[in-house]
This record gives structure tokens, sequence and C-alpha cells, in this order.
């Protein structure tokens, strides 16, 4: 008798409860959510209408620790009535009520106060503040891309530059965003409240996945392409070739400063370059364990103390540190002969290719034998890929552990570029004119 009672309420259960909504039900109506431990009232509002309105943004939510710790809408989107970004929704016009689109690293800062403050002496910090004085780039983007265009020329950046270095963030008269420098997720967005950074180039909102930063897939949105192929470099290292093939059951959640080898079986960007592991402690500086730059014309050591600086931070230190992350998994003397290594194909980049090159420009340049426009001129434009990208492959690809970075497209197309520009540079000087 009770057996037939069960199934007959299994029955009732399964016929009047479906397991999935049909395709024409709105899913925010069917995965209701209510929610109020430690959450204000006006935090349940906005998850009630957001559920309707975005239901992804809620879903995201609800997954992070943010909603764990009842952290809610209103606690990152709410400002002060007097604001530079004050905004209001049709329903709270009246009320003492204000809330903005822009979440800043200053409201992360609120709770994160050491990652903030990290990130603040960081390289990241630098990534649109190193722009600003840059002419020649935005004239690259503006009247070379862009065409000079009276109404699209800034397309080039809009879509491209912005979405990873940032740009400072302008309002329209209402207090929002406009279109031309918002949305974007540049790491070095400069706010309306005048902070820099962005948390979620690295932390996707609305989960801000501790998980989803560890993984190299978040450094590759932006270290990607010809001139620094970062993710490129690590899928070619032994590093990425075990990670390609064995991180499935790896631990990603494991707490900060807690996060260890045997969680993982070979490093990621974020292990290297942030995390705690060993005696070192977890940090949001990705400069502090860095020892050369490998990024500019020429690379020099670091040892500088200006956010600003292309040589921020201090070398020798910063190798020492980057060691101890290395040995961690191999012995030191794998450590110091994988550094030795790299450093000579620096210095060979430096003083084989960038120095020649460099003193043929300056003659050139001297002898009034450039073309005012760089990217019209043959040697110009062949001096720009030396540096800005075969020889930065080269570089990254060395330091890396990437061999067909650093070898194919790296040193052998540099050999290509100097030679080609020493062709150049002969035949200006031989004819005194500049080639058609």
């Amino acid at each position: 008798m009770i057996n037939r009672i069960l199934r007959a309420m299994l029955f009732c259960v399964t016929v009047t409860m479906p397991l999935v909504a049909p395709a024409s039900q709105n899913l925010a109506q069917v995965k209701t959510l209510h929610m109020t431990r430690d959450i204000s009232s006006i935090g349940q509002e906005c998850i009630r209408c957001h559920q309707q309105e975005s239901p992804g943004q809620v879903a995201d939510w609800k997954m992070s620790r943010h909603a764990h710790a009842g952290v809610s809408c209103i606690d990152c989107h709410g400002v002060a009535k007097d604001s530079p970004m004050a905004t209001q929704h049709e329903s709270l016009v009246g009320t003492d009520v204000f809330v903005t689109a822009l979440v800043s690293p200053a409201v992360c800062g609120r709770c994160h106060v050491d990652a903030k403050k990290q990130f603040d002496s960081s390289g990241h910090f630098r990534a649109y503040h190193q722009i600003i004085p840059k002419d020649n780039l935005h004239a690259l983007t503006n009247v070379h891309e862009g065409q000079n265009h009276p109404e699209l020329k800034g397309a080039p950046n809009e879509t491209g530059c912005m979405q990873c270095h940032g740009t400072r963030i302008e309002l329209d008269e209402h207090n929002r965003p406009t279109p031309e420098t918002w949305p974007n997720n540049g790491m070095g967005n400069i706010y309306p409240d005048g902070s820099t950074g962005s948390c979620t180039a690295c932390h996707s909102r609305h989960t801000f996945d501790i998980a989803e930063a560890r993984k190299p897939n978040a450094c590759a949105s932006c270290h990607l392409g010809p001139d620094h192929p970062n993710i490129e470099i690590y899928n070619n290292s032994k590093h990425g070739h075990i990670f390609n093939t064995n991180s499935d059951n790896w631990r990603w959640d494991t707490a900060p400063d807690a996060w260890e080898p045997g969680d993982y079986r070979a490093p990621t960007c974020a292990t290297c370059h942030m995390s705690g592991i060993g005696e070192l402690s977890v940090t949001h500086n990705v400069s502090e364990r860095l020892y050369w730059n490998l990024w500019a014309k020429e690379s020099k050591v670091r040892g500088s103390d200006d956010v600003l600086s292309p040589l921020l931070g201090d070398g020798p230190a910063g190798r020492k540190k980057m060691k101890s992350v290395c040995n961690n998994c191999h012995s030191p003397r794998h450590t110091d002969g994988f550094f030795a290594q790299g450093d000579k194909a620096v210095k060979l980049y430096n003083e084989a290719y960038y120095q020649p090159a460099t003193n043929m420009l300056n003659e050139l340049k001297e002898k009034k034998l450039l073309k005012d426009n760089p990217w019209a001129d043959a040697f110009q434009i062949k001096y720009y890929y030396m540096w800005h990208h075969e020889g930065r492959r080269a570089r990254q690809g060395a330091m890396m552990g990437a061999a067909d970075y650093a070898h194919w497209h790296g040193f052998f197309e540099l050999q290509q570029d100097l030679y080609e520009m020493q062709m150049i540079y002969q035949k200006r000087l031989e004819t005194g004119k500049i080639e058609d």
C-alpha cells in the first residue's frame, strides 16, 4: 500500500514539475532566487529585478564568494549622490539610492586592500597611463589605421587598443559612460573617481572566480598575437605541454597562499608571476619577479621604483624570487642553466640586432634619408618589426622556454630584418636618395 502511494506521488511530481523548462518559457521566472541572509532590502530588490532583466548576471553572482558573504549588487554599484558617476534607475527616482554601472578598483579596494595596493605598484597600473603621451601611437591608430576619417577614426582604438590597455572613461550628461570609452575591460582604465585598474580583466564579473584567474586563458585575452604571443609561447613550452594534456583534475580553487605544487603539475602564468609558492606570498604586482624589460626596444635590467617607468622593479631581487618559484619543481642547477640560456639570447638581441639597427636609423635620420611618414618608409617599417615583433618574440620565447618562438619566429626572422635594413641603408647612403 505504501509503495503504491509513493509511486503515485512520484508520478504527480514528474508530470507537474518538469526538470527542463519549455524553450518558450522565461528561465528567469523558473529559476527564481530568494536570498535574505545579510542582504539589505535594496540589495534584494536589485536581485529580484535583474533575475528578470539580466538573469545571466544573477546566475554568475549566486555562484560567487560575494553571494556567500552577503555582498550584493548595491554594495558594489551603489554610490553617493554627489559621485561623478551617480545615476538612478527609473524605479528609484525620488529616493536617496544612486548607482553606477562602473565599479572602479577603488570599490574593490575597500575590501581587497592588499591586492589594490600591489596592483597600484605594478606594470599593469601603467597599461593606459603609458599610452597618453605617445603621439606616434595615436597617429598610428587615428591617422593611419583610422585614415583620419572625420567620424570613424577612433574605431581601431575603441575596438582594439583600449580593450586591453584601457582608457580614461568619460561620462555623458546623465553621468553614464560614453560608448567611445565603455564597455571595455582594459587593465589600465582610469575611472571618473580617479582610480586606475580593472579587476574584472582577470576576475570576470560577476563570479570573480579565483580559479578562472589562475588559468592561462585569463591572461591570454591580452597577451597574445604577433608582438607578445605569451599564450602561444606558453603552449609551446614544456609547462604548456603539461597543462594542455594533464590539467583536467588539477585543483584550481585552493585558498590564496595555499595553492602549491600538488594542486597542479606545471605552473601557469599566475603561478610564476603572482601566486604564493614556497616562501613567496601572493602578489598582484606582476612586475615584482621580473629581471629584464622584455618588451622595450632594448632590454635593460629593471631598477626603478617609478610605477610609470618601463624599468619598474628591482631586477636582481626579481630574479631571486623567480628562481625561488622554479626551485619548487626544479633543481637549482636546472634553474640556473635555464636563466643562463635566456640571458644570453636577450644580450644577443641587444648587441647584435638592436644596437646596429639603431645606429643605421640614426645615421639615416641625420642625413635626412628617412620619410616623414614612418609607415610608408621601408627602413622604418622593418625597424619597427625588428623590435616590436620579431625581437620581442625572440626574447620572450627564450625567457619562457618556447623554442619555436625563440628561433623560427624570433632570431630567424631577426636576421632577415637586419640584412634587409642593411641593404636599404647602403643603397640610401650610396645614392643620397630614398628609394621609390
